[in-house]
């Protein structure tokens, strides 16, 4: 039965490797390893071997079974490389990886931040849920003014903070001004970016979520002429150098006195209108008592502006809603 055992162990092996395909290992699997396939018969005929030379021929048995099955996994999965490889064609060019990269609106982000922090502004962040305090009250901001009116704001159904009124979306990123006054003695020199939720219509250039970057500066001898020159210094580093700013008088309830900004581009190729770009003013002095601060001995300016105007007059675009549709054609070119 040795000899035998050597012989079916040689033919296998060489059929095995002869197998050009996955029919014909099939072919070797049924003759040699099915139920009636010849290693199957003499492993049946073991029980006929006199008991001397019965280990001798079981232990025999069971390694050409484990050499035949290690063999034929081998060229099974041989066969199945090739099968893969036989559909690639290697002469066709590579297919490029594309990276990813910033949002638009990401990128005016940190290249205003970069412009502020050159300054000395430290970053700020807050939550987009935030309490009425915060949100109106703490900025001075009237009961009936027409911006806590449900038609304007998102409120939320949650049960509301026992001292600080209703939950809602922030509607701007000034309570992240009131949060930090509220934590920190003055100095004080912050910009707080980040995103905003209004009920407005959407349209080209409205939209119900935004984005603002708000600044904040409370200290000693703070005057509107460090305002003024925070921001034309601003914005002429966004714009380019031939920037003309101007500010007109308005009206803000959380500063006083309170201006609008304007800016216009100098050149053919950008033309001379004035454009709104931000708001502005010397933090009123109910702010400061609302969140502890000595309003006779400290003053401050606050501003704000949207990001998504600023991306949009920075390269060109004509309608704020084209930031969200997540169309690769459109942000592919930033």
């Amino acid at each position: 039965m040795i000899e035998e055992l050597e012989k079916l162990c040689a033919s296998a092996q060489s059929e095995i490797a002869a197998a050009a395909d996955a029919q014909a290992l099939d072919g070797v699997r049924i003759r040699f390893f099915s139920r009636n396939g010849e290693l199957t018969k003499l492993a049946e005929r073991l029980k006929d071997v006199p008991p001397a030379e019965k280990p001798v021929a079981g232990k025999k048995l069971n390694e050409t079974k484990g050499i035949l099955s290690r063999l034929f996994d081998e060229k099974q999965s041989e066969l199945e490389v090739a099968k893969q490889n036989s559909s690639v064609d290697f002469s066709l060019p590579g297919r490029p990886l594309t990276t990813g990269r910033l949002h638009p609106i990401t990128q005016t982000v940190r290249l205003m931040t970069d412009i502020f922090r050159r300054m000395g502004f430290s970053l700020a962040e807050g939550p987009n849920i935030e309490t009425e305090w915060n949100n109106f009250d703490a900025l001075n901001t009237p009961a009936d003014h027409p911006a806590r009116n449900e038609k304007d704001t998102f409120y939320i159904a949650t049960p509301p903070h026992p001292t600080e009124g209703r939950h809602l979306l922030r509607t701007q990123t000034s309570p992240v001004q009131i949060r930090v006054m509220k934590t920190q003695k003055p100095p004080v020199r912050i910009i707080c970016p980040g995103r905003c939720f209004r009920r407005d219509e959407i349209d080209a250039t409205h939209g119900t979520s935004f984005h603002q970057v708000e600044g904040l500066v409370v200290g000693e001898d703070v005057t509107l002429a460090d305002l003024k020159g925070t921001l034309e210094f601003c914005f002429r580093e966004l714009l380019g150098q031939g920037t003309q700013v101007r500010f007109r008088p308005h009206f803000f309830p959380f500063t006083e006195p309170s201006f609008e900004v304007d800016f216009k581009l100098t050149g053919a190729a950008r033309g001379k209108e004035w454009l709104e770009i931000a708001g502005c003013g010397m933090v009123d002095p109910r702010v400061f008592e609302a969140v502890g601060y000595d309003a006779e001995k400290f003053t401050g300016y606050a501003f704000g502006m949207g990001i998504e105007r600023i991306a949009m007059i920075l390269h060109g675009v004509n309608d704020l809603r084209l930031f969200e549709q997540n169309d690769v054609r459109f942000l592919s070119q930033f």
